[in-house]
């Protein structure tokens, strides 16, 4: 019944599977959510995915984690916002670069993302001791000189992905409405659409508001879930008002021509890792360990 629902319906990439959010169903949802990722992309099911939980009493204290560099944020850029069907992206120019934070080179930008729920239901991927936040951003770099995520997973630091999260707030966030109208202009799969005159820094914060955060080794989000991130997720939250999250979902549509909404990925394991934080006058009693990792893990 529900494939002949289909096909009346013209909905064939409905009923040919592939993968999609936890709460996309239809055609008894032969699409495959999250739990079942991994039987297509098996690296999905390894042992160093993301997003995670964040227990602040657990993580590690490291004053030696310093300041990131953003070059580039301030520049006046063109970019383009494509929906990739899963979720819209944000495609940077190699201009936007990243250095610092420890981290074991240097970055190109590639795009950025958000990740929201449904209408008044919060949509964040990471969470911090098991609070979910309405949204989250992330902005993807890959290190020089690899040239495309694929080329970046067979480094366990290739990929140096900013996680920020939203907190809702009485006011607008002053410059989300232009992102938002952006989105609205690329409702359906495949469709795109050119923000002129765009500054990264509207988005985020100055770099000295920016000098706490987690840092841990992961993975991509979607599939195929490479495990070859290095994530810094900021201790500093951005506004966003219930108006503008409300707008947000209304924007697109995934592939499957669905509202796109709820579209993070569950906490995964931490099996094992430690989560470092930055920027405490604490006692930093793992620096050492730190810098063991780092020469074991975030080195080619």
């Amino acid at each position: 019944m529900h494939l002949v629902l289909c096909l009346m319906l013209g909905l064939p990439s409905l009923c040919a599977g592939g993968w999609c959010y936890q709460t996309q169903s239809s055609c008894d949802n032969p699409c495959r959510d999250p739990s079942r990722w991994s039987s297509d992309f098996p690296r999905c099911g390894g042992l160093r995915q993301s997003p995670i939980n964040i227990v602040s009493r657990k993580v590690h204290v490291n004053t030696e984690l310093p300041p990131l560099e953003f070059i580039g944020h301030d520049d006046r850029i063109n970019i383009t916002v494509e929906n990739k069907g899963h979720s819209a992206h944000f495609h940077l120019p190699q201009s936007v670069r990243l250095s610092g934070g420890a981290l074991p080179g240097h970055y190109r930008a590639a795009q950025f993302h958000f990740h929201w729920g449904a209408s008044g239901t919060p949509g964040s991927e990471h969470t911090i001791d098991g609070e979910r936040f309405p949204m989250e951003l992330h902005i993807v770099h890959i290190k020089e000189p690899y040239g495309s995520l694929t080329e970046a997973e067979h480094d366990m630091a290739g990929i140096a992905l900013l996680a920020f999260l939203f907190e809702e707030a009485t006011d607008d966030h002053p410059h989300l409405d232009t992102v938002i109208a952006a989105l609205g202009q690329v409702q359906h799969n495949g469709s795109t659409a050119v923000i002129s005159n765009f500054q990264l820094s509207n988005i985020i914060p100055p770099s000295e508001e920016l000098r706490g955060y987690y840092r841990y080794v992961g993975s991509m989000t979607t599939p195929g879930c490479e495990q070859a991130v290095a994530w810094t997720v900021f201790h500093k939250t951005l506004p966003v008002s219930s108006r503008q999250l409300d707008a947000v979902v209304q924007q697109c549509r995934f592939w499957t021509g669905q509202p796109m909404m709820d579209i993070f990925r569950p906490t995964q394991p931490l099996d094992g890792r430690a989560v470092y934080r930055s920027n405490s006058a604490a006692r930093p009693c793992f620096a050492g360990f730190f810098v063991i990792l780092t020469t074991v893990v975030f080195i080619h």
